[in-house]
């Protein structure tokens, strides 16, 4: 039922420490552990529910991350960020891309990539959920696939290929980063948004910090160990981002998770204070945007 934290995918390392004891707090309650690597310190969900069972664990009109229906006013303000963040999402890959052919993996409902056809991109996307799938084909006429990926007559080469807080879900990191290698055209660009457990909030609130989400979220980078990850595939790093919003969106979730009730004026300094903190080398900001270039060898 569960995949065991028996190899590090980074470093190979089969030395593990317990880091956290958590939850699910956003849907079944079940327990789960988060283990750390004794040699790179990526940090890895214990037990992994397989790929054949991860389904039942977003199986949530809530999960507003593939929801465009759901109204209440964590999904409000949600939905009111992602507007906000679509320019942002854009001008990062307008700046960085060499051209204009997109993929998105775990592209949801479709609206960033709507958002980058408008602006001329020939898009496409990668998405697992049916119902936000249908949702992106049927309100955008979108291309977008189930599964990642292509067959043996196909060649693709994408200027840029995106994951937007995506390859936190992926069983097997290793593996992804090596066939975004195969997709990603020589010196094009890769984008990569992941939380930041090394952030100021992600410390005040342990084992509530709501961007661990178990057990969806299977793995949890820290920079040093998504660079380490990268320069394994033969990425280059460009630049990292932060996605200051993100604080905000998380502390929300977060004090909902510890304090039972949503505590706004809280949840707003603390996503407040955390970008403020991240200033400093020991932390970070709550969710970081990662933008390779793959080398020409």
């Amino acid at each position: 039922m569960s995949i065991e934290n028996s190899v590090c995918p980074i470093c190979g390392s089969i030395s593990f420490s317990l880091f956290l004891k958590s939850r699910d707090y956003f849907l079944t309650g079940e327990e789960f552990v988060i283990n750390q690597c004794g040699k790179c310190s990526l940090l890895i969900t214990s037990p992994a529910p397989s790929p054949e069972l991860i389904g039942k664990y977003y199986q949530s009109r809530e999960y507003i991350s593939h929801d465009a229906t759901q109204v209440n006013l964590v999904s409000s303000l949600y939905k009111a960020a992602r507007f906000f963040t679509l320019r942002g999402k854009f001008r990062i890959v307008e700046r960085n891309s060499v051209g204009q052919k997109l993929l998105d993996i775990g592209c949801g409902t479709g609206e960033f990539l709507n958002y980058c056809r408008y602006k001329g991109y020939d898009c496409q996307g990668v998405e697992p959920n049916p119902g936000a799938r249908e949702f992106a084909s049927k309100t955008y006429s979108l291309p977008v696939k189930e599964r990642f990926e292509f067959g043996e007559d196909e060649k693709p080469e994408f200027d840029c290929v995106t994951l937007w807080h995506v390859l936190e879900h992926m069983h097997d990191p290793a593996e992804t980063m090596s066939r975004l290698r195969s997709v990603v055209k020589p010196g094009g660009t890769l984008v990569v948004a992941l939380p930041n457990p090394g952030s100021w909030d992600a410390r005040l609130y342990k084992e509530f910090w709501a961007a661990y989400d178990l057990p969806r979220h299977l793995f949890h980078f820290r920079p040093e160990n998504f660079i380490m990850l990268a320069k394994k595939y033969h990425f280059k790093l460009i630049r990292i981002v932060p996605q200051k919003l993100d604080s905000f969106y998380v502390s929300l979730l977060s004090e909902k998770y510890r304090s039972k009730n949503l505590k706004l004026f809280r949840a707003f300094f603390n996503g407040f204070y955390s970008n403020l903190k991240a200033s400093k080398p020991s932390f970070g900001h709550s969710s970081l945007v990662y933008i390779l270039s793959n080398k020409n060898l």
